[in-house]
């Protein structure tokens, strides 16, 4: 058996390759993911930054307990709790207490007077500032100049501006009088008086306390404070929340990618597999003429597989370990991982990966063994090149059963929760399983298809097309071999590309239809939105965005966007999706929710926790439409929890003067941005951030490399098939050309039946989401990615052109 294991190999090496190139890829992906995660899930200890001086620092909690059933679990919170300011009373007699506090601070026109820069187009620099007596604790130096004494009095780093010049900020003009450095650069931090800083942030961020750690910790027994000293000051550090959140969806970036890796490898490894089978009926008939039993056949193909799939696996893992740390420097230039991020030394992800690779090695030959055991002894006499009619019973079973599961997942979801229908995970795995039916149906599907496509060539002028037409009609296996790649490719990309695409501008109108307001100004300070209050002739409505907790079904804490907002300057600016209640109902009492959420009708109490923990029940004023679920709740500016504003919508009151509303309006805002509707929408249009971008590139080059690779290798095999029948054809008189054009043209007839399958099932993703969408009351014209499916189309059939031709450059000398 190991002699006929190793003939085998060495014979058919062309059959092996792809298997082998293939598996080594997927193993190669499914290190390198596995290291990512592990290098992401164990982030290496920090040193702090901000407070790397400091001895204890005194920080409010950033979780909050929600009761539900089972283990207790903590929920953090968007915004920590203040720190009461009595606590620096209550430590003073420990040792010196210093309050931290933190604003956004936005610069321009640096070095201008105002009336010089008033109509230029200025660039907003975001800086953060602090109280100067906080500086010492990260620690800050001055350089140059002098520490800020007076309000108004500022200190910058150097490469903001000059010493003596007046900065124009949305916290009003600033006199640079000094610039500090600090010994890593982790912020832009612009540093004022601290009675400065308190009169415009009240709140207390931190509490720097020069104080043994144990006294503090007993003195603030009892209270949710924490006390952070060590490496644990590093918590209190500006990056580590935004550090948290990017390492979350790498995380899932790298999962989904692994989980893409293994579907594709399955998928090559099994047509591969099943190809190689059906082509190699006459040697499993020799051997089972010579008397082999099944077990012995099947055997035969495992061990085949196992030694492919343990040699392909082992050089994927090197391959992996290579690349890893490759990906992640691109990640950190792409500013989808954080500058710290490398790759450990873990080993498991070598392990996971070798096992997998070999696992899904036998898995793909686990049903070509079967059918290779089932072959006859009569199938030694077989010399005819075509196919028997029909599939077996097992393969209409699992495309059947895969089909019918695909199309009642989605019915049920359209019924039930059509918004489940967005979810990321849902269309990213929910193409998968059509792939899957469509592939396992695709010998029957290939004949009608192909017949289609050929029916005009075949009646044009000379023989060529009938040949091809014939060709691909009757070798249904092989064209199904050599389509299925491609169908993977166009399906995943139409469906993938056109999903994001359609999501997106059915955000963007639902962003239009809510703005009717004739100027939106973003990210104003306070004494912008003061100002803006008190232009003559306009309606304003600032809002802050703000996060609410809410527990449903007793057992999930869900975590909802909310805005803050007056109710009636809300009413006058936007228009809401109401489907009940009445917005100018909104009071301090109560909240304006979605249907999405378990409790939705007018009325009822609803129990939800702040953005800084606090617990409230409210009572349900108005319901809105869920939409694309970028519709979250509205609360009054008492829940929001301290969030500053930023935005305001601005309309021209009946009778105004438009044009003086605007100038007025614009002189009002100074430094914050001021946009027109249009303009607004345009710019707030939703785009993919860089962990997203990179995850969805990751995921396309994965599945076309694949599949190109399978195609070539398919067709490789193909080609091999095709001698005896190419070389009949140069002694019956065929030319080399006509050959070779026979050839092309096979290729080009199932790459384009691919593609169009694929594509169909790319419409029935597309067609299932544009129902959702109407369903929830987004429908809008589907986005096709018309230009990627046919650049990837274009791909395949340059690669399946040019390998056929490769392959068959001489029949005749064959």
């Amino acid at each position: 058996m190991l002699s006929v294991i190793g003939h085998g190999l060495r014979d058919r090496w062309v059959t092996f390759l792809g298997t082998f190139v293939a598996l080594c890829l997927g193993v190669s992906v499914l290190t390198v993911m596995g290291l990512a995660l592990a290098s992401a899930a164990g982030a290496p200890d920090r040193a702090p930054e901000r407070f790397a001086a400091a001895r204890v620092v005194v920080a409010g909690a950033d979780t909050v307990r929600v009761p539900v059933p089972g283990p207790a679990r903590d929920t953090r919170l968007s915004t920590p709790k203040a720190v009461p300011p009595s606590v620096a009373r209550d430590l003073a007699e420990l040792g010196r207490t210093v309050e931290d506090r933190s604003l956004p601070v936005r610069m321009t026109g640096a070095g201008k007077p105002a009336e010089e820069a008033a109509g230029e187009p200025v660039e907003l620099v975001e800086l953060v500032g602090h109280p100067w007596s906080v500086a010492e604790f990260a620690p800050y130096r001055i350089v140059a100049g002098r520490a800020p004494a007076r309000d108004g009095e500022a200190v910058v780093p150097a490469d903001r501006a000059r010493v003596g010049e007046r900065l124009r900020t949305d916290r009003g003009e600033l006199l640079v009088v000094g610039h500090a450095s600090a010994p890593t650069a982790f912020e832009d931090a612009v540093f004022l008086t601290d009675a400065h800083a308190r009169r415009l942030a009240p709140r207390v961020d931190h509490l720097l306390v020069d104080a043994e750690p144990a006294a503090v910790r007993s003195a603030l027994a009892g209270t949710d404070l924490r006390v952070l000293t060590g490496a644990d000051r590093r918590l209190a550090d500006p990056g580590t929340a935004r550090e948290r959140d990017t390492v979350t969806a790498l995380v899932s970036l790298f999962g989904t990618a692994g989980g893409v890796s293994g579907f594709v490898a399955v998928f090559v490894v099994a047509s591969t597999s099943a190809y190689s089978v059906t082509r190699r009926r006459r040697e499993f008939g020799l051997l089972r003429t010579t008397g082999a039993t099944p077990g012995q056949v099947r055997r035969a193909v495992y061990g085949e597989g196992a030694v492919v799939g343990a040699v392909s696996s082992l050089a994927g893992c090197a391959l992996g370990g290579w690349a890893a740390p490759l990906l992640a420097r691109r990640l950190v230039a792409a500013g989808a991982a954080p500058d710290w991020f490398r790759i450990g030394a873990d080993r498991w992800p070598y392990h996971l990966a070798f096992w997998t690779g070999l696992t899904v090695a036998l898995a793909g030959v686990a049903t070509a063994s079967w059918r290779a055991g089932r072959t006859a002894p009569t199938e030694a006499l077989r010399q005819a090149a075509v196919d028997r009619p029909g599939l077996p019973w097992s393969r209409w079973a699992l495309g059947g059963g895969a089909l019918l599961t695909a199309v009642a997942l989605t019915a049920y979801s359209l019924v039930t929760e059509p918004g489940e229908l967005l979810h990321r995970k849902t269309y990213t795995s929910r193409p998968m399983l059509l792939v899957a039916a469509v592939a396992l149906l695709s010998p029957a599907l290939v004949a009608p298809a192909v017949r289609l496509l050929t029916w005009l060539p075949a009646r044009l002028p000379g023989a060529t097309g009938e040949l091809v037409r014939a060709g691909t009609v009757t070798g249904t296996r092989r064209a199904a071999a050599v389509a299925a790649p491609v169908l993977v490719a166009v399906a995943l990309t139409g469906s993938l590309l056109g999903t994001t695409a359609t999501l997106d501008a059915a955000k963007t109108r639902e962003l239009g239809a809510r703005t009717v307001a004739d100027l939106v100004v973003t990210d104003p300070g306070p004494a912008a939105v003061a100002a803006l209050r008190k232009v003559p002739g306009a309606v304003v409505s600032p809002t802050s965005a703000t996060e609410i907790l809410v527990r449903e079904e007793s057992v999930a804490v869900i975590r909802s966007a909310a805005r803050a907002a007056d109710p009636d300057a809300l009413a006058a600016t936007t228009r809401l999706p109401v489907v009940a209640g009445d917005l100018r109902d909104l009071d301090d009492r109560s909240i304006v929710v979605n249907e999405e959420w378990e409790r939705h009708r007018v009325g009822q109490r609803v129990t939800v926790w702040r953005a800084d923990g606090r617990r409230v029940t409210l009572r349900i004023a108005a319901v809105l439409r869920v939409g694309t679920g970028s519709q979250g709740a509205y609360v009054t500016p008492a829940h929001a929890a301290g969030a500053p504003v930023d935005r305001v919508d601005v309309r021209v009151a009946p009778g105004a003067d438009p044009r003086a509303v605007a100038a007025d309006v614009r002189a009002a805002a100074g430094a914050a941005r001021v946009l027109d509707g249009g303009e607004f929408v345009r710019a707030s249009a939703p785009r993919p951030n860089a962990v997203t971008r990179t995850g969805f590139l990751l995921l396309l080059g994965i599945v076309v490399l694949y599949t190109a690779l399978s195609l070539a290798n398919t067709t490789l095999m193909a080609a091999a098939d095709r001698s005896a029948e190419l070389r009949a054809l140069r002694l019956a008189g065929a030319t080399r050309g006509q050959t070779r054009r026979l050839v092309a043209g096979e290729a080009c007839a199932l790459v384009t039946t691919g593609a169009l399958l694929g594509a169909l099932v790319a419409a029935v993703q597309l067609g299932a989401l544009a129902a959702a969408l109407a369903l929830l009351g987004s429908g809008g014209p589907v986005a096709v990615p018309w230009g990627q499916v046919a650049g990837v189309t274009a791909g395949f059939l340059t690669v399946a052109v040019t390998t056929a031709l490769l392959a068959t450059r001489d029949p005749s000398r064959t």
